[in-house]
């Protein structure tokens, strides 16, 4: 499998760690997830220096995993505040995911520091695998199949 072309790479695993591929972009996400939009909260809570949190938040808008959003309190300057866009959103899934395998490969003694819940009956949830009608599929049930004639079907190289 070639890992890019001439402008991007071909496996989308490659393309969405471009975005995402350091350990910083990670735990701001999770701030971001846990309702944190202010510059000083993400810098306090992730004890961040000021410096690598300004990169990292100017190149999640530029990613499009972020929006900034102008505010002013009474009397101070204007500030940015930063919003999860859909794409942000949709890192949740993964977000959850990592957890969940720190949670049972890397655990802490005290256990978890994050509960996954269902808003509507309360219950713990588990992230997993399922079919195009919302069934759970085991995950050994589950195999990565390139596409036929893509740049992942080994079938082709030689």
């Amino acid at each position: 499998m070639t890992t890019r072309t001439a402008t991007r790479p071909n496996c989308s695993i490659a393309r969405a760690l471009e975005l995402v591929s350091d350990r910083w972009t990670f735990l701001i996400l999770r701030e971001a997830h846990l309702g944190t939009t202010r510059f000083a909260d993400f810098r306090d809570y992730l004890r961040i220096a000021p410096n690598i949190l300004t990169n990292r938040l100017n190149a999640m808008v530029d990613a499009g995993l972020l929006e900034k959003h102008e505010y002013r309190e009474e009397g101070e300057r204007a500030r940015s505040s930063y919003h999860l866009t859909p794409a942000g959103e949709d890192l949740k899934l993964v977000l959850a995911a990592l957890q969940q395998w720190g949670d049972v490969h890397v655990p802490r003694a005290d256990g978890p520091t994050v509960l996954r819940r269902d808003t509507r009956t309360n219950g713990l949830v588990d992230v997993g695998f399922v079919d195009k009608d919302g069934a759970q599929v085991p995950q050994e049930d589950v195999v990565f199949e390139p596409v036929p004639g893509g740049p992942a079907d080994r079938s082709t190289w030689r």
